[in-house]
């Protein structure tokens, strides 16, 4: 999705801005208090202040490795009492690799490098060498994230909370990027105490850091005056005299400076994995920044997924030390930028889904409170429009979630670029479009089409869009057709072609109602009602059943039928045995007065199942 020209505030963005800003001072306020050469421990204290007042925790604490390299300790806290820090630094040490029973959440989160939340340290036995102090202290849940610094683990900064706390994606979000500024400025205030011990013969790494600091606080100044993504790459070309290049996950330039000719092409950046390489072939330095093919690249990452690269040439003179600091630093406050631009993206989906859900409630759309919400998102729901609704078959079901907002973006940047412009939104767990008829590609030159031909093309284009995203194995798009309905009527259209194309093993591909026959022409009646009652004429009382009881008679019908009247392959499609199916098929029998093994029974309820999957076309499949 592209960035560039973006308004750093947007109209529902100022709040997210000023939280930014927020963040940035402190950050600022680290920075400023390793360039004064304030201690280790104060420093880490600070870091601990940070999170705590910005995050709202209870208790916060950084812990380091000792001097032997076997335990944690806490250096730096805040609200935690001495005799706490000093009864788990000597008493109950946190081992870095643990025993076979027990092991700490800051010791899991020091070896994987990732976060780890622990709801409620009274249910976790692993936790329980702690739990004696973690009562004194009057905590009950934490959350430990890995300190981050040029591709090693650092330490952990643990929050804390005194009561039972389910820790939220945005929570760890936000903390694991505290870390990663808490990572610079632990590494940066080691080294002021190195320069401090070393004094003289140690100059030259003092004047570094000093310059390294004021790279880091020009490009916190430029995401401060709200510069956006152009100016923080701008301020980073003039530091280093190279043209940059910023790209997203999926290789998408972000933003660049200087000529094309200059930086790398696509086909450079794809020979460089995302991840970064355990063999070390492409590591340069400290780790976090990488070569290939002459060019350098630094990795942006958001609660440790990449979500950009930095690249800019290598450049004839080498790559000095002081190149590589500003490019990490600058990976760092990329990340806090898309971390603003991404936090409005998803208030701008959240508005547009509640306009959507209230349309598709029945609200009037012609209502000047209304319009007025629509015309503020974009929208001109004055217009004809057409419902079109995707689904999709996502390869692993725990990043279903993260599947589907990446799909919801990229079918709302494809969106964008129509006028009217369509509302796209989450609905009922799939992609729902509401599309004017008349809208057009702006700036587009294509010769005239008919209304059908160019729905056909967007629900194509849309489908192409989800299918695109990383873990969907197959995207269903069902489109309403080009007739004029209300919205409520176009949306149960598709949802229904949906719905039926689904149940009748049509997938991974675009439907209309015209696809479906005799299903595809109930689903254009407007009374859902007279569906069901002639439905349930014959499985009223099945349905009643599974209503009443919570048995699954209605869909154990549905599959025998689906699976040519075998029994056995029906039991291995519901995971049940085949007598399961035997006896739930004579319990339909018995419940509704039917014959399953008359032709004609079979033909009446296959018709009634029909009508019910058309009638139930605003639910989800």
């Amino acid at each position: 999705m592209s960035l560039e020209g973006a308004d750093p505030a947007g109209p529902y963005g100022a709040e997210s801005h000023a939280e930014l800003r927020r963040w940035l001072e402190a950050v600022q306020a680290l920075s400023a208090a390793v360039s004064a050469g304030r201690g280790l421990r104060e420093v880490l204290g600070l870091v601990a202040d940070t999170a705590r007042s910005l995050l709202g925790f209870d208790f916060c604490g950084v812990l380091i490795p000792d001097s032997s390299g076997q335990n944690l300790v806490i250096e730096g806290w805040s609200g935690l009492s001495a005799e706490y820090v000093a009864r788990v630094n000597t008493d109950r040490p946190v081992r870095l690799h643990g025993d076979d029973v027990h092991h700490a959440p800051s010791s899991q989160a020091f070896r994987s490098g990732l976060p780890v939340a622990v709801r409620d340290i009274d249910r976790e036995p692993q936790f329980t060498p702690w739990g004696g102090v973690a009562k004194e202290q009057g905590y009950r849940s934490m959350l430990s994230v890995p300190l981050v610094a040029g591709g090693d683990v650092v330490g952990t900064l643990n929050s804390y909370h005194s009561a039972v706390h389910d820790f939220t994606d945005h929570e760890v979000e936000r903390l694991t990027l505290l870390a990663n500024h808490a990572a610079i400025a632990l590494t940066s205030a080691r080294m002021v105490e190195e320069l401090q011990q070393l004094n003289v013969s140690l100059r030259r790494q003092r004047d570094l850091l000093t310059k390294s600091e004021r790279i880091h606080q020009r490009l916190l100044e430029v995401a401060l005056r709200a510069g956006g993504l152009d100016g923080i790459v701008q301020a980073l070309a003039d530091l280093v005299s190279r043209p940059v290049l910023v790209e997203d996950a999926g290789g998408a330039v972000l933003a660049r400076t200087g000529s094309l000719s200059e930086l790398p092409g696509s086909d450079v950046r794809a020979a460089l994995p995302l991840e970064e390489d355990p063999s070390g072939a492409h590591t340069l330095g400290t780790g976090i920044v990488r070569e290939e093919g002459g060019y350098v690249a630094a990795t942006v990452r958001l609660a440790g997924e990449v979500v950009a690269r930095v690249w800019l040439p290598r450049g004839a003179e080498g790559f000095s030390l002081l190149d590589e600091r500003a490019l990490e630093h600058a990976s760092i406050v990329i990340s806090l930028e898309l971390f603003r631009l991404r936090t409005g993206t998803e208030v701008e989906h959240r508005l547009r889904g509640e306009l959507l859900a209230d349309i598709l409630s029945g609200a009037a759309v012609e209502s000047p409170p209304v319009a007025e919400r629509a015309r503020r998102l974009g929208h001109d729901l004055s217009h004809p429009h057409i419902a079109v609704v995707g689904q999709l078959d996502v390869a692993t079901e725990s990043r279903r979630s993260l599947t589907y907002q990446r799909a919801l973006a990229l079918v709302s940047e494809l969106a964008a670029g129509y006028t009217p412009r369509p509302l796209v939104a989450m609905h009922q767990g799939a992609v729902v479009a509401l599309w004017p008829l008349d809208s057009v590609r702006t700036l587009s030159r294509a010769a005239p089409v008919g209304e059908n031909q160019r729905m056909d093309a967007v629900a194509s284009s849309i489908r192409r869009a989800m299918v695109s995203v990383p873990d969907a194995e197959g995207a269903t798009v069902a489109v309403s057709g080009a007739e004029r309905r209300t919205f409520v009527q176009a949306y149960r259209t598709a949802r229904g072609a949906l719905n039926v194309a689904l149940r009748t093993g049509r997938s991974d591909t675009v439907v209309t109602p015209d696809d479906l026959g005799v299903a595809g022409l109930l689903l254009q009646l407007g009374d859902a009602g007279q569906l069901v009652a002639f439905a349930d004429r014959t499985l009223a009382a099945v349905r009643q059943h599974d209503l009443l009881r919570g048995t699954h008679l209605l869909q154990t019908l549905r599959v025998y039928l689906d699976s040519e009247l075998s029994r056995t392959e029906a039991a291995h499609r519901l995971s049940v045995h085949p007598n399961t199916v035997s006896q739930r098929l004579r319990r339909i029998e018995t419940v509704a007065d039917l014959d399953l093994s008359a032709p004609a029974t079979l033909v009446e309820v296959s018709a009634a199942l029909l009508l019910l999957d058309v009638a139930e076309g605003g639910h989800p499949a």
